[in-house]
């Protein structure tokens, strides 16, 4: 038998290669699903036969094998049906059966029940009842398996079947984001996915209307020309799965950033070769996926609310809206199939009612159809049309405004053909570490996030953006701003420069006032500058506010473009927005509105602010008048610049009694700002202090999100971190008694420091490498100097620049930490007499780019 085995195995898989070599000469991806289905179907008989399974009892393929396709890498779903509970024999065979089938190499799912069993399980469980629908007789007892399919249809309740199918297929699609568009999608169970095609298949089977896209346009739910729409995208989908699991060798189903080029190779998709036109061969793949998934989720749409009128049918007169509308249940419909063709305009006019009417949850089935047959009339002549630019203005400002309307206009094909540009960046990937979504969801995104501020239900998630908004007149100007932020991505320019003519052509066309366009364009150019300000450029440094004050110059702009950016930055990823952000800019935003209040902000001024307010927080904790003086002698006016008041009361309370101590002391509490730790060591300063605090956070996987490195003028070093550790939340108790005795351990250690590890790149940075770049130059004063570095994030990173800066004896005075994603663009502001002479600049700059090269 164990030749056999082996034999057998080798067998399958020289057919499954034959099988996948023909389907590369001749990509046909149903002739191959088959071609692998029947080479499976052939082992598992001859191994049935061969065990001497008795005859009474049945094997049957389910799931994706029972429907009789098997991709190159995918499970092999088999229920074994038996018509009563196996005896010790049968139960030995059975397991020899299964281990027999292991052994082939085949990736099994198997259960073995009676037909009582199976209907059991099939009515408390909707996965089972879903993979016996498609159940198929491999080999064994026909006359068992008729009686399963009988009692099976006679326990079917379809209208149950479709409302579990309806709740799992939402349920799946708020896991994998409620979006065809993401950057890494799932080509299977993604919106969008072959999953979405299967549904329909499954509710329509099991209402008895059908088992293919021919079948169902026969019965009338869809049309010929969209089963003909389903089968190439069908087609298309499985195409891609198929070049995944030979790609990867393995049931891969996610297009992932480090497959899809040779995947889009596979497809013969090559990079542009046209001057304006910088997309690589995977972005050609990546719109080709999405135009499928986009096709499909409409489709979806449809065709489930034409099931769900036959399942649940139910008889309303329309009630007249106008000429063009009718309702007809809680759904709006088209009085005629042709309104849209004769009346263009009610393209956009749909939107608007349903912005206006919370009675109306969506289109019905036929709107929706004839709404996306009629899109070619949205052509040149239509986005000129003063009536329609009216039109999309007022879906804008509706007092009932949803995200949902522009994401809805996204998906059938109507805003990009109203908007030709933003018809360019649909589906157009983001070759980078940061951002999650194409372009055009991440436009949707912040717009969503925008207005979202303006809800009072989602109030408590940012209270300063909603209560900004609450008091920031005509919101909808943010909405343009957004929609144009990002258009003009891809095109091989500064995208800021390119979208503010976009939006300012825009405004033009749909007779926005001068101020309002002004705005808008304004926001559109600068849309990144806050966040470069608040996180690259010391915002204790008084002219730094000054000149971002210059730019914005009213306090419109300035509430105008903080909300923008919090909306920017939370539409990029969920992983990159964070308490520190959020502080940072919020620190920008009251900076500035100070000086566009005519405050004069100078060092003075803000000396006495701060140690005022410290003072005032000192005394709620009953310390001696004077107690803070004999720490406070020591410190310059830096510290108290670039400390908040909150942390100098704190520091100053750890340490005014204890200002010489021989010991090193570390003390740490839940950040201020709602998020992470902050970590204040103070110590005798040595050369390598700042070395062996981040070597010890590296070695904790903790990362460092800021760092304020102070030296007393008696030679001690007051340094401050800000940092966070993924399980942080759920044991912080544990983990500030265990940095705070560890760190003091390692700070009085005369133990050599450790070399930096050459911690591993995550595979998106594998993917998408980033070529290093430092930037060191004089500051303003002349006398420090700012070192600016961009790189690939991975562990120990900031350990390793510290021991260049270690090595080449450089002082260290701030460090501002910025991960977005993967990737660091980190500011240190250092000084040291090795940086005085040129040739040593370009050393330093050249031994850090060779610890970042690694």
């Amino acid at each position: 038998m164990s030749v056999t085995k082996q034999t057998l195995k080798q067998q399958l898989s020289e057919q499954r290669q034959t099988a996948i070599a023909a389907y590369l000469h001749d990509p046909r991806p149903e002739r191959l699903l088959k071609t692998l289905c029947r080479n499976v179907d052939a082992a598992l008989l001859q191994a049935w036969k061969e065990i001497g399974i008795p005859p009474g009892n049945a094997l049957v393929g389910v799931g994706g094998y029972g429907r009789g396709e098997l991709f190159p890498y995918s499970d092999v779903d088999v229920l074994i049906l038996l018509p009563r509970s196996p005896d010790g024999a049968l139960q030995e065979k059975l397991e020899l059966f299964i281990q027999t089938i292991w052994n082939l190499g085949l990736q099994i799912g198997h259960s073995v029940r009676t037909i009582e069993e199976c209907l059991h399980a099939s009515a408390n469980d909707i996965t089972i009842q879903t993979s016996l629908l498609e159940a198929r007789l491999i080999t064994g007892s026909r006359d068992l398996f008729r009686q399963l399919l009988k009692r099976y249809d006679i326990a079917m309740n379809a209208q149950s079947f479709f409302l579990a199918k309806i709740l799992e297929t939402r349920q799946r699609h708020q896991k994998l984001g409620d979006t065809p568009f993401s950057l890494e999608p799932n080509c299977k169970e993604s919106p969008g996915g072959l999953r979405d095609l299967q549904v329909i298949l499954w509710v329509a089977k099991a209402a008895g209307l059908g088992n293919s896209w021919e079948e169902l346009a026969r019965r009338g739910l869809i049309t010929r020309t969209e089963a003909e729409q389903l089968r190439k995208t069908e087609r298309t989908l499985k195409s891609i799965r198929i070049r995944l699991h030979i790609q990867t060798q393995r049931a891969e189903d996610r297009l992932l950033f480090d497959i899809q080029i040779p995947v889009a190779q596979a497809f013969h998709f090559k990079k542009a070769k046209k001057p304006l036109d910088a997309r690589h061969a995977s972005e050609y793949l990546m719109q080709h996926y999405y135009l499928a998934a986009r096709i499909v989720r409409q489709l979806n749409i449809i065709l489930l609310q034409n099931l769900e009128a036959r399942l649940f049918p139910q008889t309303h007169e329309p009630e007249p809206i106008n000429e063009r509308f009718n309702k007809v249940s809680d759904f709006i419909d088209i009085v005629k199939d042709d309104t849209f063709t004769r009346h263009p305009s009610a393209m956009l006019e749909v939107f608007l009612l349903l912005a206006q009417r919370s009675d109306l949850k969506n289109m019905t089935a036929r709107s929706l159809r004839a709404l996306w047959h009629a899109r070619p009339h949205i052509d040149k002549k239509f986005s000129r049309d003063p009536v329609n630019h009216a039109l999309f203005l007022q879906i804008l400002q509706s007092p009932r405004f949803s995200s949902r309307a522009l994401q809805h206009m996204n998906e059938m094909g109507i805003l990009g053909r109203y908007l030709p540009n933003f018809g360019k960046i649909i589906g157009q990937m983001q070759h980078d570490l940061f951002h999650q979504y194409t372009v055009d969801q991440h436009i949707l995104i912040v717009i969503a996030n925008l207005h979202r501020f303006t809800l009072t239900e989602y109030a408590h998630e940012y209270p300063f953006c909603s209560q900004l908004m609450a008091n920031f007149s005509r919101p909808w100007l943010l909405y343009v701003a957004a929609l144009f932020h990002d258009i003009a991505k891809g095109r091989g320019g500064d995208h800021s420069v390119l979208g503010m003519a976009d939006a300012r052509q825009f405004c033009q066309q749909h007779d926005l006032p001068e101020e309002d366009t002004e705005l808008i364009v304004f926001l559109v150019e600068h849309h990144l500058t806050m966040s470069h300000v608040a996180q690259k450029r010391d915002l204790s440094d008084p002219e730094v506010v000054r000149e971002f004050a210059d730019l914005i110059k009213n306090e419109r702009r300035l509430t105008a473009l903080y909300l923008l950016t919090v909306a920017d930055i939370r539409g990029t990823s969920p992983q990159i927005w964070n308490a520190w952000k959020s502080k940072l800019l919020e620190d920008l935003y009251h900076m500035t509105l100070r000086v566009l209040g005519g405050e004069i902000l100078s060092v003075d001024h803000e000396l006495a602010h701060r140690q005022a307010e410290a003072l005032a927080s000192l005394r709620l904790y009953g310390l001696p008048e004077h107690a803070h003086e004999t720490l406070w002698k020591h410190l310059d006016i830096g510290y108290f610049i670039r400390h908040d008041a909150s942390d100098i009361a704190w520091q100053t309370r750890m340490l005014y009694y204890r200002t010489d101590t021989i010991e090193p002391v570390v003390k740490c509490r839940l950040s201020p700002i709602g998020e992470g730790l902050q970590v204040t060591v103070y110590t005798r300063d040595e050369p390598d202090l700042f070395l062996r605090i981040c070597g010890y956070f590296s070695r904790r996987n903790f990362s460092i999100l800021d760092a304020k490195i102070h030296t007393t003028n008696h030679g001690y070093a007051l340094d401050t971190f800000l940092v966070t550790e993924q399980t942080f939340s759920r044991n912080y108790r544990d983990i500030i008694n265990l940095v705070e005795h560890n760190l003091t351990e390692v700070l009085q250690s005369d133990v050599p420091l450790p070399e930096p590890e050459k911690g591993r790149l995550s595979r998106k940075s594998r993917t998408f490498p980033i070529t290093p770049n430092v930037d060191l130059r004089p500051d303003a004063s002349g006398e420090r100097f700012i070192l600016s570095i961009v790189a690939n994030d991975r562990n120990g990173l900031l350990y390793a620049i510290a021991q260049v800066l270690r090595r080449s004896h450089i002082n260290l005075h701030t460090a501002k930490i910025m991960t977005l994603g993967e990737r660091v663009e980190d500011v240190f502001l250092v000084s040291g007499d090795y940086l005085k002479q040129s040739k040593n600049q370009i050393q330093l700059e050249t031994d850090l780019i060779d610890i970042l090269s690694v």
